[in-house]
């Protein structure tokens, strides 16, 4: 018949035994568990950083650039907006009214970016003009 000690010495080591399969089951767990939340978060960040593509800016011959009637002579989307900063209201005015609206129209037809257009065809005014440009370049140089 086996003693009180054998006996609690038995009872210990099973004990033991189950606890550290139990510890070793838990840690297998969590370490999958963080493997899939990971490469779960490395997956969004690639296609996140695939979908920022930078488009290259357009200058446009000395032929087809726009000349302002204040005498400034534009050749891109930069040239365009710096005018914008210091253009006088009647320039603008000139160049966008109701029925037309000529730097929409140069930018879609020579610099080919259409997004910008559209939105030019809105602005009323030449710092408003000028925001959405500065919007539009950003796309230029991320």
């Amino acid at each position: 018949m086996p003693t009180k000690k054998t006996t609690k010495k038995t009872a210990r080591k099973a004990v033991k035994k189950t606890v550290k399969k139990t510890a070793r089951k838990a840690v297998k767990k969590t370490a999958k568990r963080t493997v899939k939340r990971a490469a779960k978060k490395t997956a969004k960040k690639k296609v996140a950083k695939k979908t920022t593509a930078r488009k290259p800016l357009v200058y446009a011959d000395n032929e087809k650039s726009f000349w302002v009637t204040n005498g400034e002579i534009l050749n891109s989307l930069v040239a365009l907006r710096d005018a914008l900063e210091r253009m006088e209201k009647e320039v603008f005015a000139y160049h966008v009214g109701k029925a037309h609206n000529d730097f929409s129209k140069w930018v879609e037809e020579v610099l080919g970016d259409k997004k910008c257009a559209q939105d030019l065809k809105k602005a009323k005014t030449p710092k408003t003009a000028r925001a959405t440009v500065v919007k539009h370049l950003k796309s230029y140089f991320k």
